[in-house]
């Protein structure tokens, strides 16, 4: 079994600041997991894991002039409300060099008790350079256990 997955967040910095949304192709989601993820390249990306294993989450801004940050990581409950900050809850949390603000990795360890087949969407807050419209986030991507 693969012990790590990683997920990387491709944002058009430009786009994003633009529109105001990390919709409309302003960011995509990957995954290198071997289960059979779903929703590649876009929000909606749907990763397949295993009880135990490692998520890691990387943005990659586009815009090399404007640095991109993962702000927050936070699973949601079933009514798509926020149940806790994936940190509280043994999810994600910030590794790396808080000075090199687009390379720190945020990541996680899948926990024991999800239901196989459930998805559990997450809201991924991204922050784009500074400023009073740079924190964006999207509720549509999710983990779910084969």
């Amino acid at each position: 079994m693969e012990t790590k997955v990683s997920i990387i967040v491709l944002v058009d910095a430009v786009g994003a600041l633009s529109d105001r949304t990390l919709h409309n192709g302003n960011l995509s989601l990957m995954d290198d997991g071997k289960l059979g993820s779903r929703g590649q390249g876009t929000t909606g990306l749907c990763t397949i894991v295993r009880p135990g294993q490692v998520i890691q989450w990387t943005p990659i801004g586009i815009d090399v002039q404007a640095p991109v940050e993962i702000r927050n990581i936070t699973f949601l409950g079933p009514e798509g409300r926020a149940a806790a900050p994936a940190a509280e809850t043994g999810g994600a949390e910030p590794s790396g060099l808080p000075e090199n603000l687009d390379r720190v990795v945020w990541s996680g360890v899948v926990p024991a008790y999800l239901t196989p087949g459930v998805p559990y969407r997450y809201r991924l807050e991204v922050q784009i350079h500074e400023g009073a419209n740079s924190v964006m986030h999207i509720d549509s991507p999710a983990l779910m256990c084969a």
